[in-house]
């Protein structure tokens, strides 16, 4: 089981980044299980995607086509990362000060490269909005962006290979499988759209 707790060698708890998943906007949308995974004060907090992988941080690409600066004792960015999926909803506030700042001097229509933390929560009203607290972001360029896609297209397939090869395992697959309920054919359809889309 993934975890970002490791010993040193003196024996004393340490923690390490986990690496950042390929994830696709329209997929991160559909996501709604959070949990925690254990129960000390830093111990990581995963979102679970439809496809049956845990994240607790993700690295995505596209066009960052909105950006808003938010209040004024303690002012932070939202924005909007559009990739050929749907749409990522950013944030950077105190906490990720360079982030925020980068946020802020990144001219809107810019393709961006984020890593971020994604976060499930519900709204007074009931729906449920997943938006990432992004940890750093860069400017960049379409060729850059098209890699990604790649990436993530082939990250995607090979969770949804192991989902359908590994049905009645106890993993994340099978857990996904049952929260979820997920129409593979349509994620895989998902995929199939992103790469042509990148590639007109």
């Amino acid at each position: 089981m993934p975890s970002n707790a490791a010993n040193d060698q003196n024996g004393q708890k340490r923690y390490v980044r986990e690496p950042a998943k390929r994830v696709f906007a329209s997929e991160l949308r559909e996501t709604r299980l959070q949990f925690k995974d254990g129960d000390d004060e830093k111990s990581p907090v995963y979102v679970m995607l439809p496809t049956g992988e845990r994240c607790n941080r993700i690295f995505f690409c596209g066009q960052m086509t909105q950006k808003e600066r938010k209040g004024d004792e303690n002012p932070f960015y939202t924005a909007r990362v559009s990739d050929p999926t749907g749409i990522f909803f950013i944030n950077a506030g105190s906490y990720q000060q360079e982030a925020m700042l980068k946020i802020s001097q990144i001219e809107t229509g810019a393709y961006v490269s984020v890593v971020g933390k994604p976060i499930v929560r519900e709204t007074p009203d009931g729906a449920v909005f997943v938006s990432v607290r992004a940890e750093n972001i860069s400017e960049t360029d379409f060729e850059t962006v098209k890699i990604w896609v790649d990436d993530a297209a082939e990250a995607t397939l090979d969770r949804l290979d192991i989902s359908e090869s590994e049905p009645e395992s106890s993993g994340d697959s099978a857990k996904a499988d049952e929260f979820y309920n997920p129409d593979k054919r349509a994620l895989r359809k998902m995929v199939y759209d992103a790469l042509v889309k990148t590639e007109i």
